[in-house]
């Protein structure tokens, strides 16, 4: 007996037996739902025998038979009203358990969201992929017939899907090409770290969505609830179906404020913030402007993460803030980082570490925030050094400054697009999906070993674009994307270490060192921060200008 519990009131299990009914009674079942026909398989129990057994229990039972791999709609309204008359927790079971999730998928399906429902079923080893389509569209068969088609479907209007969407338009400019994205709204998430500084105003961190899409690109506002790579589709949120010759994937990432127990509640009051959302940026700098003496907390959790420097970016800035105030002498800053050092490439660490000094920061490795007490200004945090037991500290404050965890977005963790860590799986130099030929990712969401970062995605558009357009004509790849990643490391009001690496934390820098050195902090880095790199963003990489971003060609010989 494999019994796969899919939610708290109902599991799945393959065929049973009358002798196996009294374990079941004991593991808590009250009910079991049978989903296969009698006679499939000559050493099948009929449902007979296991009324019999069950009723002997006393668990309730009853008899849904579908045939294989024909789960009909009226299938789904007979399971729905032979399980509302059961007691709950139900076991259904067929000749796999397949019969039993596909019925409780479509049953679900005007109950719960797609990405739910399919997560619930992988969780239990039953991919429901097959069948999204239906589920989508309320647990029904789809009858609409009027889906959309494009030479190129890009999912995300975010930095990498806009910037891909214009580059690939000014090199084939009859090409028909559609963003979907739900948003309003498009951010300049790298601005957010001078919001919470007091640098920036919020506002100029944001525009329409509307105003940025390039001339000639459809955008559908919808949500994407699932793929199905092997017939070319995208499934919308209602059951629209969007069809594509190739496929780009760019919807960054999903920050899990709910992995941390207590955060959610607590976010934007109680001395709790963080720069990574948009309105809650600002609060960082009132936290910061008004705080005069106390314990202030920042925090990293385990990579992967966006911009991995912005955790200890709050934390410097802040604390340039208050030396500047005269203040600094009375706060005790402590960092709280789930990983092992300060920042992964050794280059740029001594020059960090002076500024650790002279903000007298306590760096406090491998301890991973796990819960927050607002009210009480606590936060717990798990310590898992190496070769020691794992432990639990709890430390007051009176600031923190949090970096949530970092996952891949639900829709693409359960789709037939990721790997087994829920990222889209890539070819790290071609940026194409290692499975798929006709679909491409980049950005956040992908998993290429480099750092998740605009500046990264600025140089991955173009290699996309100049693949997709060598796929169209026929030809094999002919750009690799070399890691490239930035990060400008705000180490006070005026100054940034640039951090400029590659794959492997090879150094990459954009400038000759005479100009600028990235391993030290400087002035000219700031204003690159400020000044150049906002207008950049906007008028240059949103627009498909390729500054400093012209991709590398593909070595001969170089496999995918």
């Amino acid at each position: 007996m494999d019994i796969k519990k899919i939610t708290d009131k109902f599991s799945v299990t393959p065929q049973i037996t009358p002798d196996e009914i009294d374990a079941i009674k004991e593991t808590g079942f009250k009910a079991i739902i049978c989903n296969r026909p009698d006679g499939e398989g000559p050493d099948q129990p009929t449902f007979e025998e296991i009324e019999t057994a069950a009723k002997k229990a006393g668990l309730e039972v009853a008899y849904v038979p579908v045939q294989s791999g024909m789960v009909r709609d009226e299938d789904v309204e007979a399971f729905g009203a032979a399980l509302k008359d059961l007691p709950r927790p139900v076991l259904g079971y067929c000749r796999t358990g397949t019969r039993s999730a596909t019925l409780w998928s479509l049953h679900e399906a005007k109950k719960r969201p797609l990405p739910e429902i399919l997560a619930a079923t992988k969780a239990a080893g039953y991919d429901m992929s097959g069948v999204a389509r239906r589920i989508a569209n309320g647990g029904r068969t789809p009858t609409d017939t009027g889906d959309a088609k494009f030479d190129v479907v890009i999912v995300g209007g975010g930095a990498g899907g806009i910037a891909t969407a214009a580059s690939l338009l000014r090199r084939k400019s009859d090409l028909s090409v559609a963003i979907i994205d739900p948003a309003d709204v498009h951010y300049y998430q790298p601005g957010w770290t001078l919001v919470g500084a007091g640098v920036f105003e919020p506002d100029e961190t944001a525009r329409t969505m509307a105003s940025l899409i390039p001339a000639g690109v459809k955008w559908i506002k919808a949500a994407v609830a699932a793929f199905e790579p092997k017939n070319d589709a995208v499934i919308l949120d209602g059951c629209q179906v969007v069809k594509y010759d190739r496929l780009v994937v760019a919807p960054g990432l999903k920050l899990d404020w709910d992995a941390v127990e207590g955060l959610p509640e607590t976010l934007g009051r109680n001395g709790v913030t963080s720069n990574y959302r948009f309105d809650l940026a600002p609060y960082t700098w009132q936290l910061v402007r008004e705080m005069r003496a106390g314990r202030a907390l920042f925090t990293q959790p385990p990579m992967p993460i966006k911009c991995a420097g912005a955790p200890q970016k709050a934390m410097y800035l802040s604390g340039d803030a208050w030396h500047r105030r005269g203040v600094l002498k009375n706060i005790d800053i402590q960092f709280m980082n789930a990983g092992g050092v300060l920042f992964g490439v050794k280059e740029y660490v001594p020059a960090l570490m002076k500024y650790v000094e002279k903000y007298d920061a306590t760096l406090n490795f491998f301890h991973n925030l796990v819960a927050i007490d607002g009210a009480a200004k606590k936060a717990t945090f798990k310590v898992a050094r190496p070769d020691t037991e794992p432990a639990e500290v709890t430390v007051d404050f009176d600031m923190i400054h949090v970096c949530p965890p970092q996952v891949a977005p639900d829709f693409i963790r359960v789709s037939p697009l990721a790997d087994a860590a829920g990222w889209v799986d890539v070819d790290q130099a071609t940026l194409r999906h290692k499975t798929y030929e006709n679909i491409w990712s980049l950005g956040d969401v992908m998993n290429a070993p480099n750092a998740k970062t605009a500046a990264a995605a600025r140089k991955q558009a173009p290699t996309v674009a100049d693949n997709i357009v060598a796929d169209i004509e026929g030809r094999s790849p002919v750009a690799a994307y070399d890691g490239y990643g930035s990060c400008p490391l705000t180490v006070e009001r005026g100054k940034i270490v640039l951090a400029e690496f590659g794959y492997g934390g090879v150094l990459k820098p954009s400038f000759p060192k005479i100009l600028l050195d990235g391993t030290k902090p400087s002035r000219a880095a700031w204003f690159l921060k400020e000044r150049m790199l906002p207008p950049i963003y906007w008028k240059a990489m949103l627009k498909g200008r390729e500054w400093l971003a012209q991709p590398e060609p593909i070595k001969v010989g170089a496999a995918e």
